[in-house]
């Protein structure tokens, strides 16, 4: 039997970037999209408990979709206990903009999709394509100047070898950003700690209020090993990630303390 993949992001259900993953999916599985209705970029692993979801279904580029008017994790709870499907693993992405550091998939839509997923028992990898201009990330998702055939062929090739071998024992998600020109090959890494150089820009409204702007550019560059580093250097960054979050190194540290 086919694999099954439940396929979602947060750029919503008519970014291109959500299309070249399905096509680079449809040989090897059969996918489902389950994706957010609209733009939901970095709602993290935000749900939905107090309103209902409407989840319609579309016809986008000729194939049956769901559109969910919610969040990324709202997209894959319905898909797996409304549409009850019963996917292989689900996959998330292709996002436009690198999803890169502890900064970022804690905030990141796409990750905290895959991340639900997992938490709910099916394995996700999240899929992020690099931007040159940051601007990229705020224009229509539904078109794109960047090409994105590198990036198809990363996307099967990796899901094709997981499904092969399997999820890493210990790891929950895969989070993988492809560079914008890719250069080099795999690099497995950890994640670095921030993308962004934080920045809060005010501003006056015509009636002479403030209000702010969160902003900040990127970080260039990392330490060896980590995710923006890799990308960096132009190769395509592989990070296995796991839910626990419990700091286990900080236990005796917090022994002494708590019970001392």
């Amino acid at each position: 039997m086919r694999p099954s993949i439940l396929l979602t992001n947060d750029d919503g259900v008519s970014s291109i970037g959500l299309w070249a993953a399905y096509e680079a999916l449809v040989p090897i599985a059969d996918v489902t999209v389950v994706a957010p209705a609209t733009q939901q970029s970095a709602v993290g692993r935000s749900i939905s408990i107090f309103e209902p979801l409407r989840a319609n279904q579309v016809v986008l580029n000729g194939v049956p979709a769901w559109a969910v008017a919610g969040k990324p994790t709202d997209a894959v709870i319905i898909g797996l206990y409304a549409l009850k499907l019963n996917p292989t693993m689900v996959v998330s992405g292709i996002n436009i903009g690198e999803n890169l550091s502890f900064e970022s998939i804690m905030t990141s839509g796409t990750v905290g999709a895959a991340l639900e997923a997992s938490n709910q028992g099916v394995k996700g990898i999240a899929f992020s394509l690099q931007v040159e201009d940051q601007g990229d990330k705020f224009d229509d998702p539904r078109t794109h100047g960047q090409s994105f055939d590198a990036a198809k062929k990363i996307v099967r090739d990796v899901v094709d070898r997981v499904l092969a071998h399997g999820f890493p024992p210990d790891a929950d998600v895969i989070n993988v950003n492809i560079p914008s020109k890719v250069r080099g090959g795999y690099e497995v890494t950890r994640l670095a700690r921030k993308l962004f150089h934080t920045g809060v820009e005010k501003r006056l409204d015509p009636r002479g209020r403030p209000y702010f702007w969160i902003n900040g550019p990127l970080f260039t560059d990392a330490g060896e090993g980590t995710d923006v580093h890799s990308v960096r250097e132009g190769n395509v960054s592989i990070t296995p990630v796991t839910l626990d979050c419990t700091a286990h190194r900080a236990h005796e540290d917090t022994r002494k303390i708590f019970l001392s």
